[in-house]
């Protein structure tokens, strides 16, 4: 008997572009989205988890990694990063509808298994991820290669 295995927003993608191609324009490796998500927990400055609901009936929790962003990390070794990453993530709560819905757009895999990167947007079409920029909380991220963030001695 097979068991069964639940999917991952990159398969409920697949499905649904063979599916309803009118409905999601893509290539082949994400989805164009609007895709619906409730908020489940904003993890750091630039990664939220949500409850995205790809077709009716259907949802998927997921990590989102907001695409064009880069923010300090929570983890880092740093005490005045951690700082910085605990200010991002503050400063996305309050952007972001708290247990609301954002759309995510340009929907694909990320380099981490069981993550998304995605455009995030609000019912009024804003982008928090502007935002972020604007506010000095976050760095524009192309998905390349990140600077190396320093800490003078002592940190």
């Amino acid at each position: 008997m097979e068991r069964f295995r639940p999917l991952t927003l990159a398969a409920i993608c697949q499905f649904a572009l063979c599916a309803m191609p009118e409905a999601f324009a893509s290539d082949r490796h994400g989805i164009a989205g609007p895709v619906a998500a409730d908020i489940l927990r904003i993890v750091d400055g630039d990664t939220i988890l949500v409850q995205a609901r790809p077709w009716p009936q259907q949802t998927v929790e997921v990590l989102v990694r907001i695409r064009g962003i880069d923010a300090p990390e929570i983890r880092a070794r740093c005490a005045p990063i951690r700082a910085a990453a605990g200010a991002a993530r503050a400063h996305l709560a309050q952007l972001l509808p708290a247990s609301g819905t954002v759309f995510l757009t340009n929907v694909s895999g990320d380099k981490y298994f069981g993550r998304v990167v995605a455009d995030v947007l609000l019912e009024d079409g804003s982008n928090p991820a502007q935002e972020m920029i604007a506010a000095g909380l976050a760095l524009p991220y192309d998905g390349g290669r990140k600077a190396m963030a320093g800490c003078h001695a002592g940190g």
